[in-house]
Order: structure tokens, then sequence, then C-alpha cells
């Protein structure tokens, strides 16, 4: 016998990947005899950076299991509020240090994630293969609208974005990843990433606009790109919007 049937049931927002006619419910599939759970899942679909759980005849199994005539498989999304930690993950450890690299198309949503404080690398150039081997060295989490990317072997951690709009964007990646208590908003350039330090009032006098140095007194600067960082009324917008994602409760 050169195929094995197996039955799958995806989970929670796992379905959105998945063809009309395949979500919400068990579907059986033909699968080439040696194919991974990973393979079948991807070839459903799924980015296999999108699944947290892999269960298959009730067995918590990794990627590579290989699966046999007659299996059930049942596909889990990241959980929040489950605490699945006797169970076997499929991939070993949670990042240390939250980082992102993130695609072309979330410019918006690296700019802001750097106001927020979270190192993140983007560049509208950046091609996939670039993408995948800054993830791979600098063990950075990949944010993509592009499932196809997230596919990507070596892509361990990714995060498929399915926001359109920047802040609505931001939102749904720091409640997915339950970053709200790890937020240090205004640490990092939003041009460049790097780390932003106080300046000297005087140090800033010939390089804002006048009225700007005379209403201001705190300032910032990026030592790598010299961009200078003041209070104005486009900083209280983006205060509350800090605050709006922080645990409630929690002090600034």
């Amino acid at each position: 016998m050169s195929t094995v049937t197996a039955t799958f049931r995806f989970y929670e927002e796992l379905n959105d990947f998945l063809a009309p006619s395949l979500r919400r419910h068990e579907c059986t599939c033909v699968c080439a005899r040696a194919a991974t759970a990973k393979h079948m899942i991807e070839a459903l679909g799924v980015p296999h950076t999108e699944v947290e759980l892999i269960l298959v005849n009730g067995e918590s199994v990794g990627f590579d299991h290989v699966l046999e005539d007659g299996d059930r498989v049942a596909v889990y999304p990241k959980f929040e509020a489950l605490d699945v930690t006797p169970l076997l993950r499929v991939r070993p450890e949670p990042l240390r240090t939250i980082r992102f690299v993130a695609d072309a198309h979330l410019g918006g949503l690296a700019h802001l994630l750097r106001l927020v404080g979270f190192d993140t690398l983007y560049d509208n150039h950046y091609a996939d293969d670039e993408i995948e081997a800054i993830a791979a060295t600098e063990d950075r989490i990949v944010l993509s609208r592009d499932r196809e990317l997230l596919k990507r072997r070596t892509i361990t951690h990714g995060c498929y974005v399915r926001a359109l709009k920047p802040q609505a964007q931001l939102r749904e990646i720091c409640d997915r990843l339950d970053l709200g208590h790890s937020i240090k908003a205004f640490r990092l350039c939003l041009t460049c990433n790097s780390p932003l330090r106080a300046m000297e009032k005087a140090e800033a006098f010939g390089r804002v606009p006048e009225g700007v140095f005379d209403r201001q007194a705190r300032f910032a600067t990026c030592d790598v790109c010299k961009r200078i960082f003041w209070e104005g009324s486009h900083w209280h917008r983006m205060c509350s919007l800090v605050e709006s994602l922080r645990p409630a409760g929690e002090n600034r």
C-alpha cells in the first residue's frame, strides 16, 4: 500500500487557514506513506508556527511524527487559558528574549512594537530568505501575513497577523503573546530600532524647531540616526495607546 489515510480536526483560529469545506469538523485525508504530521498540517494550509499541540490518537506528538493508516489527528493553536505543560509541546522552549522580525507588509506594526519597547527588525526590501536567516541566527519571532513564509522549515517561532491596521495588529500581538507585562515604552528609536538616550535640553538647541525648544523640557535622541524625540501631541496620543495595552492596575 503506497498511501495511508488519517482523520484531522483543527481547533479554534487554525480553521481560518483551511479551505471552507474542511473547517470545524473532522476531515479524512489521504497522506503519502511516511508523511509527517508537519507535512500534512501544512499541506492543508496551516503554518507550523501557528500550532502549539498535536495529539495523534490521544497522545501528544512532535512535528516529525510519521502518520500511520487510521490515525486521528487533533491540532491545537497556542493556549491562553488552558495549562498544557504536562503535554509535549511541538517546540522545546519559548524564546528567552522577545524579539521580532517583520515582513515587508508590516512596517506600521514594526514601528509600534518599537514604541512599546520590543526589538523589531524591519526593512521593506527584506526577501523571504533574509527573514528566514535572521530569524534562525538571531532567535527572532517572524511576524507575517504570508502563510507560506511561516511554513519555512527553519522558522520555529512566528505569528500570522490577522488584523489589517497597525494599532489593531499591535493589540493582536500583545494579546496573543501576553506582552502587556513586558512593555517598556519609549526606549527604542522608531526609525532604526536602536536604544534612545536622554539628552540635556541644551544639546537639542538648534536641532529642533525653536518653538519646540522653548516649550519642551525633556528630549531624547538616537545616536545612530540622530533623530530627536520630545513629548509633543503625538507622544501623548501614544501614551494613551501604551496604557490601553497594559494589564488593568499595572503601574507605568
